[in-house]
């Protein structure tokens, strides 16, 4: 597969679109993503809630894009958290939305004195590493995520954790569990927990072929349109809540949580 720029793809896309769907699934249209984003917002606080955080912690966030997971860990009362992303579209913006958090330009994939070792008690890292298309970089980068943890900080991440082969496309890859949970490992980062995410909200990437682009043309056609993506968002938000909750999980991008060893 040709290598690709991802800086200049994530620069240009987010420089043209900051808001949800520019960093969720962008062909199903921002009031879609909207939508989308409530169900993700919620997962992230009930299972953040739960970790040995507060006032006094610091917090890192990788590939804040928007700032939603910023958002979200001040919102659960985070005394301390700073905020990177991969692209000056994305820290500049961000920079003037919350001027009292810290943002700094930084590639995960790469040792960067913006992130010194051992300086976060947590790190979330959300609906970045399957973006990063080379496995190679993908490994340093959970090395990196590993690395600026103090000893017993949580990762928290989401991925989406296949069951079937890895699927390698232009702008994504989707890798299998034992592989991400190799790399994770290798990094000494311990799996606590994995939960879902999603549901039927997002591409269906571990659901057998004919679901997938059955799910995937209906999610399509109902957003074809602002007033339809906010209906079909609207009538599967209670649905997506349920499910994310009762299901063990899903068939789409779920979270982990992990600790350094």
């Amino acid at each position: 597969m040709t290598r690709i720029d991802e800086k200049a793809f994530w620069e240009r896309r987010l420089a043209a679109d900051w808001t949800e769907s520019g960093v969720g699934y962008h062909a199903l249209g921002r009031q879609f993503n909207a939508w989308v984003y409530r169900v993700r917002r919620e997962v992230f606080l009930r299972e953040a809630s739960s970790l040995a955080l507060g006032a006094t912690s610091r917090v890192l966030d990788v590939g804040s894009g928007t700032g939603v997971y910023v958002r979200c860990w001040k919102q659960l009362g985070i005394g301390d958290v700073v905020g990177s992303d991969l692209t000056d579209a994305a820290v500049e913006r961000l920079r003037e939305r919350h001027p009292d958090v810290k943002f700094v330009r930084a590639d995960v994939s790469r040792a960067q004195d913006e992130l010194p070792a051992a300086s976060f008690d947590a790190v979330s890292c959300m609906d970045v590493l399957f973006h990063i298309t080379d496995d190679d970089r993908y490994l340093a980068a959970v090395q990196n995520l590993a690395r600026v943890l103090r000893p017993g900080g949580y990762a928290v991440l989401s991925e989406n954790f296949l069951h079937r082969g890895p699927e390698y496309t232009e702008h994504q890859v989707n890798r299998t569990m034992p592989w991400i949970v190799s790399a994770l490992e290798d990094a000494g980062l311990r799996v606590e927990r994995r939960v879902p995410m999603l549901y039927l909200m997002n591409a269906q990437v571990d659901a057998p072929p004919i679901w997938r682009k059955l799910w995937g043309g209906a999610l399509r056609a109902a957003t074809l349109t602002p007033p339809t993506g906010w209906l079909a968002g609207a009538a599967l938000f209670p649905i997506e809540r349920r499910l994310v909750i009762r299901a063990d999980e899903s068939p789409t991008t779920e979270m982990m949580i992990c600790r350094r060893t």
